[in-house]
């Protein structure tokens, strides 16, 4: 391959792809570049009339520079509309700034094009700058890493301008869904507390019309069937067996997630000896490390360690339960229950001893309804979110070189 054909992307815009090759040149070459200078300690402020001082990556939210400390003192500067690298803890990462601000230690400002910011955002997510970061503790990249470093870049700047452009309306759109994504996750945390009742209160602050009950309180020992856990020893595995030993960890979002390849499996000998009686009539909790994950059971082949817990239900809907196991009350009891100091445990008698508040069945229904299908509205936003990160990083790896 010729050193022309290595300079071509392998996705071009059409009126370019005849165009020249691209060309290497250092970052400075391109562009003016700032490293931050911290302003006295005694001068920073929280008026927001002085000037806004940006430290690191701590100062930027969705890639733009948020407003959160302020200074008297103007040290090293840039200009609204300039880049933000951070160069400290973590070295590479990049923002934008709407405002005029003052660079701290931790950030470097470089005016360059949307072109630029890209291929410094690449360059970013292939850990470039973190391979060239000095110290082992503290990461960080100094003055010469940052303007030497050599990108390579189209020798028109209308293919620049287009491909910035490109990439701009991209991640505009992915900031669109995630705040929709953000959105929908603040209502139903919002609705987790609002749909059920306080503590020392009987009947919610929010409520489907048509339903004024108080609601009944019980413990959740006596509205479920059963509450157990799985195996608390590490059983034998076999390769050849088809069903997966799983814990808490892998209770993701209401699935039990399962890696074929990592998940170990264990017999037909071993399950039977160890079998939970597991039906569709199940929910699975998380009991230690990370503690309140849930999944239904759906009739996979898995066999539960000692860090998952299944609760089988009785008097109770399925979906009401697999909601209630979320909201603030439930979670603080838990929390208050807890044993163990580096890793903590949720134990069966304190699960069994929970107080849960229970409309009658109709309205749990419609609860538990309720709350799946903002589950699925969660899913579908999240699908949306991650297949546009994908793309993008698709096209950051085909159309640059």
């Amino acid at each position: 391959m010729s050193e022309k054909e290595e300079k071509i992307p392998i996705r071009r815009f059409k009126e370019f792809e005849h165009a020249d090759a691209w060309e290497q040149r250092k970052l400075s070459q391109m562009c003016q570049i700032t490293m931050g200078q911290s302003p006295d300690g005694t001068t920073y402020s929280d008026t927001p009339s002085d000037y806004i001082l940006v430290q690191g990556n701590a100062d930027l939210k969705d890639g733009w520079v948020c407003p959160r400390i302020w200074t008297t003192q103007k040290t090293k500067t840039a200009d609204a509309g300039d880049l933000i690298m951070s160069v400290r803890a973590p070295a590479g990462a990049m923002g934008k700034t709407a405002y005029n601000v003052v660079l701290g230690r931790g950030v470097a400002g470089i005016k360059g094009n949307e072109f630029v910011y890209q291929i410094l955002v690449k360059m970013d997510s292939e850990g470039h700058w973190k391979k060239l970061a000095a110290g082992s503790t503290f990461e960080s990249i100094n003055s010469d890493t940052v303007c030497n470093a050599e990108i390579i870049v189209p020798q028109d700047v209308k293919e620049q301008k287009a491909i910035g452009e490109y990439f701009k309306c991209l991640d505009t759109l992915i900031t669109l869904h995630q705040r929709k994504l953000e959105k929908i996750k603040s209502l139903k945390k919002a609705y987790l507390s609002e749909m059920f009742p306080a503590k020392g209160e009987c009947k919610p602050k929010r409520r489907f019309a048509g339903y004024t009950d108080a609601w009944e309180q019980c413990k959740l020992g006596e509205v479920c069937l059963e509450i157990g856990d799985g195996l608390h020893s590490a059983p034998l595995y076999d390769d050849a067996g088809k069903y997966y030993f799983i814990n808490g960890n892998n209770l993701i979002e209401g699935k039990i997630i399962i890696d074929k390849l990592e998940t170990p499996k264990v017999s037909n000998e071993v399950f039977e000896k160890n079998n939970s009686q597991l039906d569709n009539n199940t929910v699975l909790l998380s009991i230690n490390g990370t503690i309140g994950n849930l999944a239904y059971y759906q009739g996979e082949n898995v066999m539960l360690g000692k860090s998952a817990a299944y609760l089988k239900v009785k008097n109770i809907e399925k979906k009401y339960l697999y909601t209630v196991l979320q909201t603030p009350m439930i979670l603080r009891q838990f929390d208050l229950s807890l044993t163990g100091t580096t890793i903590k445990n949720l134990g069966l008698s304190a699960i069994k001893n929970t107080i849960v508040y229970m409309p009658i069945k109709e309205e749990q229904e419609r609860i538990g309804e309720y709350f799946s299908q903002l589950d699925h509205l969660i899913t579908l936003h999240q699908r949306k979110f991650e297949k546009l990160q994908s793309l993008k990083q698709a096209y950051l790896n085909e159309m640059f070189v």
